[in-house]
C-alpha cells in the first residue's frame, strides 16, 4: 500500500523546535547569570543576550534543516499475528547541510503490535535528499489494524534545533493466523517423503474400501483371501483394499475467557489456529474433508467441508474470522449444535482450555454426548504460569499460600484430563510450539487405525 503525500501543498509550515541540547544549555545559562548578577551587577544584560543569540542560533539551525518535499509510506495490506511486518518509509528533504539521517514514528492499533507505536530511523538512499527506512512490528491479535500517525522530524546541522511534522494515516492492515507452520521445511519434508505427499497416493494393502483382485503369492497375508472370487476364477485371489479417505475431520475452537489469555505473547486461541491449519493442511493431502467450527457462549460459525488443499485460503480466512469472547464458554449449546450439523461419524478435535472446576465440569459432561457418536481428540496448551507457581521456591507466607492453590488447580486439571480420557477422548496436553506436530502424529495414527470411518 502507497501512500504519497505532497507537504507543500497539504501540510502548513513546519515547526522548529529546540532539541534537548538547547535546553540544556539554556539552563546553564542560569547560574552564569546569577554569577555574573553577583560580581558585575552592570553586566546583568549579557545573559539574556546569550539567551536570545543561542535561539536565534537555533532558529537558524532548524532553517538549515532543509525543507520536506515529500515523502511516502509503503506498508502491507496483508501480515499474519505474531509474525513481523514491515513498513517502509521514503522521505526527500532539500538541504545541503551533513545534519544527522532523519527518524520516523508511526502509531498504529495495538493489535498491530505492543505498546501501539515504533520509532526508527531514515538512512541516505544514495540520491541527493532522499532518505529511507523500515519499521517492524509484530501483530498480537487477529483482524484488521489501522496505521493512525505518523512522525517525521529532522535535525539542523548544529544539533539545536529540529524540524518536525506530523500527519494523519488511513493505512489499514489485515491480520491473519499464522501460517509459518503450514510453511515449515518440517513439514513440506514430511509431505514429499510420507504417504501423504504432494499427490496423494493409493495405498494398497491397508485400510476397508475394496480396491482391487490381484492373485495369491506365498507370503501374503491369509485373511486377505478372497474365497468366492477364489471359487469362481479356480485359483487363490487375494483382496487388495485402499486406506480410507474422505473422513470429515472437524476443528473446534473454545474462543471464550481462557482461551485469549496470552502464552508467549498471543492468545491460546490464535496458538491452537495455528496448529490446527497445520493439521488441516496435512489432512487434506491425505484426502480428508475439513471444516472449522467456532464458540463461546453462542456458536460463532461453522465453514462448509474443504475437499482440496486448492481451497485451503478458505479456511484460513475462516479462522481469520474467529471472535476472542471474554465470556465463558457454552459447551452444551455449542456441542449440542456441532453434533446436529454432522450427518456421519467424523473426528472432531477440541481446541479448550478450563480455569475452574465448574466450567471443566460442563465441558466432560458435553464431551460425554459427543463420544458417543464421534471421534474425539481434546487439545489443551501446558499451563506454563501455573507450573512456574506450583515448582517456584516460596519465599514468603504469601508466596507459599500461591504455591498451594496452584497445586491445587494443577491436580484438578490432571483430573478432568483422565476422565475425558476414561470416556475414550484422545488427549494432547503440550507446550504451544508442539501441539501442531503431536496432532499431526495422533491425526495419522488414528486414520491408519481405520477409527474414523
Amino acid at each position: 500500500m502507497n501512500r504519497l503525500r505532497a507537504l507543500l501543498a497539504r501540510l502548513p509550515a513546519v515547526p522548529i523546535v529546540p532539541t534537548p541540547r538547547t535546553l540544556v544549555l539554556l539552563a546553564l545559562l542560569a547560574p552564569v547569570a546569577a554569577v555574573v548578577a553577583a560580581t558585575a551587577p552592570g553586566a546583568w544584560v549579557v545573559a539574556p543576550a546569550a539567551a536570545l543569540a543561542l535561539m536565534l542560533l537555533a532558529v537558524v539551525d532548524g532553517w538549515l534543516a532543509g525543507r520536506m518535499v515529500r515523502f511516502t509510506c509503503h506498508a502491507p495490506a496483508d501480515a499474519e499475528v505474531g509474525q513481523q511486518a514491515q513498513i517502509r518509509i521514503e522521505a526527500e528533504i532539500e538541504r545541503d547541510s551533513d545534519a544527522p539521517a532523519p527518524e520516523a514514528a508511526l502509531g498504529f492499533d495495538p493489535r498491530l503490535g505492543e505498546g501501539g507505536a515504533v520509532a526508527f530511523s531514515l538512512e541516505p538512499t544514495g540520491h541527493a535528499g532522499m532518505f529511507a527506512g523500515e519499521g517492524h512490528i509484530a501483530p498480537v491479535r487477529r483482524g484488521p489494524g489501522e496505521l493512525h500517525d505518523l512522525w517525521l522530524r529532522w535535525p539542523g546541522p548544529l544539533g539545536l534545533a529540529v524540524r518536525q511534522v506530523h500527519t494523519r494515516l488511513d493505512d489499514r492492515i489485515r491480520v491473519w493466523p499464522d501460517l509459518s507452520p503450514v510453511r515449515s521445511p518440517v513439514l513440506q519434508s514430511f509431505l514429499r517423503d510420507s504417504q501423504f505427499g504432494l499427490v496423494a497416493r493409493r495405498i494398497r494393502g491397508e485400510g476397508t474400501q475394496f480396491e482391487a483382485l490381484s492373485e495369491y503369492e506365498p507370503g501374503m497375508d491369509r485373511r486377505r483371501i478372497d474365497w468366492k472370487a477364489s471359487a469362481r476364477h479356480t485359483a487363490l485371489y487375494a483382496r487388495e483394499n485402499e486406506a480410507e479417505r474422505d473422513n470429515q475431520i472437524v476443528f473446534a475452537f473454545d474462543c471464550g475467557q481462557s482461551m485469549i489469555e496470552p502464552v508467549d505473547g498471543l492468545p491460546r486461541l490464535d496458538r491452537a489456529v495455528s496448529a490446527a491449519l497445520m493439521a488441516a493442511y496435512v489432512a487434506l493431502k491425505g484426502g480428508d474433508k475439513v471444516s472449522l467450527f467456532g464458540f463461546a457462549d453462542q456458536p460463532q460459525m461453522m465453514t462448509p467441508f474443504v475437499t482440496d488443499t486448492r481451497a485451503f485460503h478458505r479456511l484460513q480466512s475462516a479462522a481469520g474470522d474467529l471472535d476472542y469472547t471474554a465470556r465463558e464458554p457454552n459447551f452444551t449449546l455449542a456441542l449440542a449444535t456441532l453434533t446436529a450439523r454432522l450427518k456421519r461419524r467424523s473426528l472432531i478435535v477440541l481446541f479448550s482450555d478450563f480455569s475452574d472446576p465448574t466450567s471443566a465440569e460442563l465441558m466432560v459432561e458435553s464431551v460425554e454426548r459427543l463420544v458417543r457418536h464421534h471421534l474425539v481428540i481434546f487439545v489443551t496448551m501446558v499451563d506454563t504460569e501455573l507450573e512456574e507457581l506450583t515448582t517456584g521456591e516460596p519465599d514468603t507466607l504469601g508466596d507459599l499460600a500461591v504455591a498451594v492453590n496452584a497445586d491445587a488447580l494443577a491436580r484438578q486439571r490432571q483430573l478432568v484430563l483422565q476422565r475425558l480420557k476414561r470416556l475414550g477422548v484422545d488427549v494432547i496436553e503440550a507446550p504451544h510450539e508442539t501441539i501442531g506436530y503431536r496432532l499431526i502424529d495422533l491425526y495419522l495414527e488414528t486414520k491408519r487405525a481405520e477409527a474414523i470411518g
